[in-house]
């Protein structure tokens, strides 16, 4: 033991380390101030002390230089980045709450309503994935007992029957087999039979392949006083979608599928009829950080100077923002466009080599995520593994009720080529050759 000064006790080992860095034979040598060099010692023991105690050593991977391979993610999402957007998230932030990352956030509203085809002046971009603004839309509008009606075709539905349950809503389910459609009959029976304040409807429900028509359903809902809610996470900008046209009250995204955007920014808007149920509830959304009344504000949609409310994702709104302009300069007529026919020439080479399409009637097919019955005799991951392995793409299985159904191919955004149409399709034809058939 080593007494620094009365009180303050330093193990062995530490006066070791005190005497090769010099300090003790500092004090020996110094005719200066030893009450100054006392004190350097104390804080240096101090120091070293508390290091000593430190019972999680610093972890050895991350000594070694990051790498992250290379992949095609040619599955339901995310997709690859492009260029632009990467070097558009790349750039040094400036802080949230500047004059110009307002602008920044002005110009990504103005590039949503673009994609939304809506002149809704609460429009936005959610700190969150796809998930966050589905939950967002549902926190803001549903109050404890109100009758939400949910329809269930794939995983989303039942995403949302279950955020409408944890925030007291009276959840009705209307359940179709993964693969098929709600027609305007079915609905108007269900909104007869339960008379919803909102109905919940997936536009391209990535799980199972479908997309969705939604001309008459607007409409429908007016009719029946109920808000209609649509999920367009996997559809948006690569499937037709007229948000005030086809008189959709609340419309979200996410920004990693069509929009070949990082994960973390889910576009958002809602019409006045939407505003009128949230800004006349009876007591606060159970959710903070998704309230709407606060994020209007930080959005400039309510006319009020912005005020602080959360620190968003900055560097993720900087690449959404140069998503969203690349989806302007191309053109959305196009852009479906060209979703549609890489879908098709996608379609017509799985068929070439035997395989099923999930979805029978072509008019359902959606254009972003192709599903493919598993091949009989094989496992489905027994599959994209030989594919991730040998060719570093990633195609993938189903996602809740179609897990072990369905294999998923995405082309969407910048993946949507011909060229990534014809890699797969060869790396199919390996995998059916290579991989073990049980039968």
């Amino acid at each position: 033991m080593f007494l620094a000064k009365p009180g303050v006790v330093l193990q062995s080992g530490l006066l070791t380390r005190l005497t090769n860095c010099g300090l003790l034979a500092q004090v020996e040598r110094s005719s200066g101030s030893l009450a100054q060099l006392g004190s350097q010692c104390r804080l240096f023991s101090h120091s070293m002390l508390a290091y000593a105690e430190l019972t999680v050593p610093p972890p050895q991977a991350l000594f070694q230089p990051f790498v992250v391979p290379k992949k095609l993610l040619l599955g339901p999402g995310p997709s690859n980045i492009s260029a632009r957007v990467q070097e558009a998230g790349g750039k040094q932030i400036i802080g949230h709450m500047h004059i110009e990352m307002f602008q920044i956030m002005d110009e990504i509203k103005a590039g949503i309503q673009y994609a939304f085809q809506t002149k809704n002046n609460l429009t936005l971009a959610i700190s969150g994935s796809g998930h966050a603004a589905m939950e967002a839309a549902l926190v803001n509008v549903v109050e404890p007992g109100d009758v939400v009606l949910i329809a269930i075709h794939g995983v989303w539905g039942e995403r949302a029957a279950d955020i409408a349950e944890r925030i007291g809503g009276d959840v009705r389910r209307f359940i179709k087999p993964p693969g098929e459609d709600f027609n305007l009959q079915e609905i108007e029976q269900a909104l007869v039979q339960h008379k919803p304040i909102l109905f919940f409807i997936t536009h391209g429900e990535s799980s199972s392949g479908v997309v969705q028509q939604l001309d008459g359903m607007g409409p429908l809902c007016r009719k029946h006083k109920c808000l209609l809610l649509v999920d367009s996470v996997a559809s948006l900008g690569g499937a037709p979608l007229y948000m005030d046209k086809q008189g959709i009250d609340i419309l979200y995204s996410g920004s990693q599928k069509v929009l070949n955007c990082p994960p973390g920014t889910a576009p958002i808007s809602f019409n006045d009829k939407a505003c009128q149920k949230i800004f006349n509830r009876k007591k606060k959304p159970t959710s903070f950080y998704f309230d709407m009344s606060w994020l209007s504000n930080f959005w400039g949609c309510d006319g009020s100077p912005r005020k602080y409310h959360h620190t968003s994702p900055i560097t993720g709104l900087f690449a959404l923002r140069e998503a969203l302009a690349i989806l302007a300069e191309t053109g959305l007529e196009k852009h479906w466009k060209l979703h549609q026919e890489n879908a098709e020439y996608l379609h017509k080479g799985l068929q070439d080599l035997g395989l099923k399409l999930f979805v029978k009637d072509k008019a359902l097919r959606l254009t972003t995520v192709t599903t493919i019955a598993v091949p009989e005799g094989y496992e489905w991951k027994d599959i994209t593994d030989f594919i991730m392995k040998n060719y570093q793409i990633e195609i993938t299985g189903g996602l809740g009720p179609t897990i072990g159904m369905v294999l998923r191919i995405g082309l969407m955004g910048i993946n949507s080529t011909k060229e990534n149409a014809d890699l797969v399709l060869r790396a199919l034809k390996d995998a059916l050759k290579n991989c073990k058939k049980s039968k």
